[in-house]
């Protein structure tokens, strides 16, 4: 769970994608081959229990500023927290707005969003390409076939409600 081919931990292979992703980027390298979760994933889960701890403290904080001051606190101490308070909220805001939303729903391969979100299913041909790795470790493990499951109804296809099958490219 703490480590190994599928922890949310973060590890040095992250670091490594991350670089590699860079490179890929600005064309001067391959795309990653990405596994169970990519840096940017659990950058994203990790995130939320930061947000918390900040906010959070710091809103208890704010709540009940005379109990803290009496507990040794001073004043100033009161204001610094309102304003770290205020900013990691815009900095939580800002990170939705900006980094997840394209992630999840900007990028051009998955415009204008990621039915995944919507049916907890993905393509095989996109999964072989967004998890290489996971994809071949399930190929040696023979456990992709466990993992297949029936198309979702043609209601959840947002795809094809949103962007007209006229526009697709068959790539």
């Amino acid at each position: 769970m703490l480590s190994g081919e599928n922890s949310m931990v973060f590890n040095k292979r992250d670091w490594k994608e991350f670089i590699g992703t860079i490179k890929w980027f600005f064309g001067k390298g391959r795309r990653p081959s990405y596994g169970r979760w990519t840096y940017w994933e659990k950058f994203d889960y990790f995130a939320v229990f930061w947000g918390v701890a900040v906010i959070g403290s710091r809103g208890l904080i704010l709540w009940f500023p005379e109990f803290f001051t009496f507990l040794g606190l001073p004043g100033w101490f009161i204001n610094v927290t309102s304003i770290v308070h205020s900013d990691e909220a815009l900095l939580a805001t800002g990170f939705i707005f900006t980094i997840h939303f394209f992630n999840t729903h900007f990028r051009p391969d998955k415009f204008p969003m990621d039915n995944v979100i919507f049916t907890g299913r993905v393509p095989l041909e996109e999964f072989k390409k967004d998890r290489p790795r996971e994809y071949q470790i399930l190929i040696e493990n023979n456990k992709l076939e466990a993992r297949f499951a029936p198309p979702p109804p043609e209601l959840l296809n947002l795809q094809n409600i949103l962007v007209s099958p006229h526009y697709q490219l068959d790539l």
